[in-house]
């Protein structure tokens, strides 16, 4: 290799970031992949499972996290931002802000500073379901595998007691945020996508009520490693629900919210209404749609759907939620299309299938459509999958792949 060759820059260590970077540096490039989170992984790290295979997250990645272990050309960075870009393909510079890490690399994960902790927080991993202590391990796959510190909850100097305990001196509270630049070839944004905020569709009362979930928070209710602890709970009482509604389009292909169709989010409702079923072969499920679009092998999770008949497709949309103050159960109207009538449902739980947005600040919408936030984008900017528009894992996987192989030219 080229020694005065520049590395190339990868902005995201979601499942296409870490696809583009690790592709890149097994061909003799070298790559620094940056993360704004304590861990890679993005969205997927935090799904029960994906289609079309309903692989487990750590399926596919762990395998690439081995990949970038054992890889020297990978160079990367956790709770970290580029603030600035400049130059053009072959000579960007990059300016590269980074969090204070005040718990060093050599963390053995032990887990003793959790038992000394007098602080907690709410665990965004599992969307404020639960809590953690300030100092914890952000999840059991984590990686980098240490832990993180949330310096608005934690104490630091005047607790001192994760200090204390740590045999290896692996906590250091005198550290500071670092700012670093680097001259980098070509960049590949993968800065993945967002749920769109179902706080802002007034009808659905999502803010309101408890057991008015989001799809992204089904998946951390029904994981393994979840709240839960692998049963299906509902928020209120971690009651196991017997009748589910799902929400179809909750925001999306609406004018006031989001005009587009995520793509995904019927596949997810299908493979939501299945994964309970498998579980729980009693309970009763209803999923209402204005229309059902899925596609390629996802095809089959609508034909199982169908041939279950505790499962119960509904073309219609639902016009409003209301909760039942003694029960917390949801009673969900909707017209029903093809009958013609307006129809109540009684639910324990609804989970709203509201559509993906890309992450910030890298994008942005501009009337609902995805765009890149440079007008003028540069040659050597390879912008990837959910920034582009919406797609699963398998497309992002060839999208991130693709990309690489723009990078490198």
């Amino acid at each position: 290799m080229n020694k005065t060759e520049k590395p190339i820059l990868v902005i995201g260590g979601g499942i296409s970031g870490i696809t583009a970077a690790v592709e890149i540096a097994e061909v003799g490039k070298e790559v620094i992949l940056i993360e704004k989170k304590p861990y890679m992984g993005g969205n997927v790290i935090q799904m029960n499972n994906y289609f079309p295979k309903l692989c487990p997250p750590a399926c596919g990645l762990e395998i690439n996290f081995r990949r970038i272990r054992q890889n020297p050309r990978v160079k990367f960075y956790t709770s970290s931002e580029v603030v600035d870009i400049s130059g053009e393909k072959g000579s960007f510079l990059v300016k590269l802000k980074t969090e204070p890490q005040y718990v060093k690399d050599i963390c053995t994960s032990c887990g003793k500073c959790v038992e000394v902790c007098p602080e907690e927080r709410p665990n965004e991993f599992n969307y404020g379901f639960d809590k953690t202590k300030a100092i914890y391990l952000p999840h059991e796959m984590a990686f980098p595998m240490k832990y993180h510190i949330d310096e608005k909850y934690c104490k630091k100097d005047s607790c001192n007691k994760c200090v204390e305990v740590c045999e290896y001196n692996a906590i250091d509270f005198s550290a500071k945020e670092t700012i670093q630049e680097f001259s980098v070839h070509s960049i590949i944004t993968a800065t993945g996508w967002q749920n769109f905020d179902a706080n802002k569709i007034a009808n659905l009362n999502y803010s309101e009520f408890e057991n008015v979930i989001t799809n992204v928070e089904f998946e951390r209710l029904i994981a393994s490693n979840g709240f839960g602890s692998n049963n299906l709970v509902r928020p209120s009482d971690q009651k196991t629900p017997k009748e589910v509604v799902f929400v179809q389009c909750a925001g999306s292909r609406d004018e006031n919210y989001l005009s587009y169709c995520s793509a995904v989010c019927c596949s997810a409702s299908l493979k939501h209404a299945l994964s309970i079923q498998e579980r729980y072969p009693d309970s009763k499920i209803k999923i209402f749609y204005i229309d059902l679009r899925v596609a390629g092998r996802n095809e089959d999770f609508l034909n199982k759907v169908e041939e279950n008949k505790n499962i119960e497709l509904i073309k219609g949309k639902v016009a409003k939620i209301e909760e039942i103050k003694n029960s917390k159960n949801l009673v969900v109207e909707a017209e029903d299309t093809l009958l013609g009538k307006k129809e109540k449902h009684e639910a324990d739980l609804v989970v709203l299938a509201t559509g993906i947005i890309p992450n910030e600040p890298t994008i942005k919408l501009n009337k609902n459509k995805f765009s890149f936030l440079n007008a003028d984008q540069k040659e050597g900017i390879h912008v990837v999958a959910c920034c582009k528009k919406p797609m699963d894992v398998s497309s992002s996987v060839k999208d991130a792949t693709a990309a690489a192989l723009k990078a490198i030219q």
